[in-house]
């Protein structure tokens, strides 16, 4: 099994212009993904996130000099909506799951790096 993360990206303002079917659709089209996943392989963790303008970004630097910005880092069309944590047989199987998000959302997915000798707290 390999652990992937699935970020999930959107327009912003699709979400509260939609109607209760098409929200409904969305919610149907996340069940599956997640059905598919338990089937396949396990979940680890997953959430949708606030708005990117809630976003706080620290500037690359030394840690006392980083600099704090209220927003995203860059200005995109698309912002991150939320992840999966998952853990699956391969990439042709994320690939699967990720193909019943919903068709306007842009997926990303990326193979979670295991650092040796590393024990995180």
């Amino acid at each position: 099994m390999t652990r992937y993360v699935v970020l999930v990206a959107y327009e912003p303002g699709d979400w509260s212009e939609a109607s209760a079917e098409v929200q409904q659709a969305y919610f149907d089209a996340h069940h599956a993904f997640e059905r598919y996943v338990d089937t396949h392989g396990r979940r680890i963790s997953g959430a949708p996130l606030a708005d990117a303008e809630t976003a706080t970004t620290l500037a690359p630097g030394a840690a006392e000099d980083r600099v704090v910005t209220d927003g995203p880092f860059v200005e995109l069309a698309e912002q991150v909506g939320g992840y999966y944590d998952v853990e699956l047989p391969d990439l042709d199987a994320a690939i699967a799951a990720a193909r019943l998000l919903p068709s306007a959302y842009t997926v990303e997915i990326r193979p979670v790096v295991e650092i040796p000798d590393h024990t995180p707290l």
